[in-house]
């Protein structure tokens, strides 16, 4: 779903400014979800504006106003208007688990290659 702005007047991001922009919402989730803040695809290709700490998290347990962390990483100013399209919020369903400690790992053909890691010489 889209979240908009909840802005009393007109908000200015100058370039690699961030800000956290207020929504107005609030929700209570069932344990068990969670809430994922995403960036919306028109603001960053015509605007240069995304999400910082994509996708953030809202927890079951959380009861605040929800607010997005915007940044402009375009060269130019960039205002957000009240009411503006600035999110995407989607509702998941969250897997519990209980750590088990261990000395050992199973070994797999990838074992501990990281980043950039593609199998390929």
């Amino acid at each position: 779903m889209d979240i908009r702005a909840h802005l009393e007047s007109p908000l200015t991001l100058r370039p690699m400014e961030r800000s956290l922009v207020p929504t107005g919402l609030f929700i209570e989730l069932p344990a068990g979800f969670e809430a994922q803040v995403r960036p919306r695809s028109g603001l960053a290709i015509k605007q240069g504006i995304t999400c910082l700490n994509t996708p953030g998290t809202i927890d079951s347990d959380y009861r605040g106003e929800i607010k997005i962390v915007l940044i402009n990483l375009s060269a130019d100013a960039q205002v957000i208007q009240p009411g503006d399209r600035i999110a995407q919020l989607v509702i998941q369903t969250v897997e519990q688990c209980t750590w088990v400690p261990s000395e050992n790992l199973e070994q797999t053909a990838r074992s501990a290659g990281g980043f950039g890691h593609t199998g390929k010489q």
